[in-house]
């Protein structure tokens, strides 16, 4: 593409005349309401959206060693794991805790790359002078594309039969008509049918635009910011790193002083600011112990180990009672103090994973922690995730969220345990894709 004609881009994105509003994000500048919030909360159930809002540095790990490392730094096996496919990377520190999470691909025999996720465990392995591998880092787009009009769209930009992917493929194509080498993989967070398309930051706004166009013409596509990407975590159940929790990364002074640092979250909820431990998860407390493969040594082994012998806590979703979310907001039209204020569909608005509310039982014990909440346009109710005490995560069971910031005025919002994942339509690695039209020849 020559310079005359080059897409004028925000970001990793084109500068769209009708985009509502960009904000910063992690130090970038990302989309932070592309279309209405209302309608995009529909579109991957209904038609399918773009979001731009993960793209930044892919961190491959290459050498002899490479495997080794990366074994060492997660809780996941390696082993049969496929050159082509990917994993949902967990990584803990030695007490346990969730330290960075995010999709990896192995992309060779000796060679890794780590998307949407910090590399400091691998730092950290790398450090010690063990492992003979090297690191490169380069910045990437990463557009998810999900709903069920997702593939159609994405086989005809491509020109390429995409049906025969199972979740966690990836593989490499060529949108015609753009000279760029574009990986397209089976793996999305809206909880429904969903891919991502990745490639060189250079290319990315002209690969958008290809796709948007042709979505927005055909397919119904809605461009997804950062307002409503709480939303589809959320009712789709895949806790998140800056969404629900932190890594313990945001409370070492070293980390929090280092230019790599790129926010400072405010410890928001009816929690302690200085209760630590409230904005941070095990891997048992995320749900995803089931993940976790023995059959090697990795970090926070011994931790998790004793964890998984006897659970104290697991994830569920509470639904709230929607005449006490109605009161907080009629609480801004009495005198008086009023309560929080609840933002939609996210609140506090993203990125909000330093929030932590206290929720009680009904009698007033403690009993776990709720991360943001979020309203469902689908579900026309307020919902958000819960690390709750095993004991009480039967669905169903009446629970108390105090809603408020520490310090200050606190409304107690009766919830119900209600099912996780909320979202219960047919899922990505369940959805039968012989029923989605071809975008292409087939």
């Amino acid at each position: 593409m020559s310079e005359e004609t080059k897409i004028k881009a925000i970001g990793y994105v084109p500068d769209y005349s009708d985009v509502q509003l960009y904000s910063r994000q992690f130090g970038q500048t990302h989309t932070w309401e592309g279309d209405d919030w209302m309608t995009t909360s529909l579109s991957w159930k209904n038609a399918c959206y773009i979001h731009a809002g993960i793209s930044g540095p892919e961190v491959t790990v290459k050498g002899p060693d490479a495997e080794a490392l990366v074994s060492m730094s997660a809780i996941n096996s390696v082993k049969n794991w496929k050159v082509g496919r990917a994993k949902h990377l967990a990584m803990l520190d030695e007490n346990g805790l969730l330290q960075m999470h995010g999709l990896c691909n192995r992309t060779g025999e000796d060679s890794f790359a780590l998307s949407a996720s910090l590399p400091f465990p691998w730092v950290e392995l790398l450090q010690t002078g063990e492992y003979n591998a090297e690191m490169t880092m380069r910045d990437i787009f990463v557009y998810q594309c999900a709903g069920p009009n997702s593939l159609t769209c994405l086989e005809e930009l491509t020109q390429t039969n995409l049906h025969d992917m199972k979740c966690l493929d990836f593989r490499h194509v060529t949108i015609p008509g753009i000279d760029c080498d574009v990986e397209v993989e089976r793996v999305g967070m809206s909880g429904t049918l969903s891919y991502e398309l990745r490639g060189p930051t250079e290319c990315g706004p002209e690969v958008y635009d290809a796709l948007y166009q042709l979505g927005k013409e055909k397919y119904d596509m809605k461009r997804l910011g950062w307002r409503t990407y709480t939303v589809n975590h959320t009712e789709a159940g895949y806790p998140q790193f800056s969404v629900h929790f932190l890594t313990p990364l945001m409370f070492n002074q070293e980390f929090k002083s280092s230019p790599d640092n790129k926010w400072n979250p405010t410890l928001s909820g009816s929690y302690s600011p200085d209760n630590e431990s409230a904005r941070l998860r095990t891997l048992v407390e995320v749900g995803w112990d089931w993940m976790a493969k023995f059959d090697h040594e990795f970090v926070g082994r011994n931790a998790l180990e004793e964890e998984m012998a006897a659970p104290k806590r697991t994830i569920v979703t509470l639904e709230w009672n929607s005449e006490d979310v109605i009161d907080i907001y009629a609480s801004q039209f009495r005198d008086g103090e009023p309560y929080k204020y609840m933002e939609m569909p996210s609140a506090p608005q993203q990125p909000t994973g330093a929030h932590a509310d206290r929720v009680l039982s009904k009698d007033g014990k403690e009993i776990g922690i709720s991360s943001c909440a979020i309203y469902s346009v689908y579900y026309h109710k307020t919902i958000s995730h819960c690390t709750i005490d095993v004991e009480y995560a039967e669905i169903g069971s009446e629970v108390i969220v105090e809603w408020g910031d520490f310090g200050g005025k606190i409304k107690q919002v009766r919830a119900a345990v209600s099912r996780f994942p909320y979202l219960d339509l047919i899922r990505n690695e369940k959805y039968d894709v012989e029923t989605v039209p071809y975008g292409c020849k087939r």
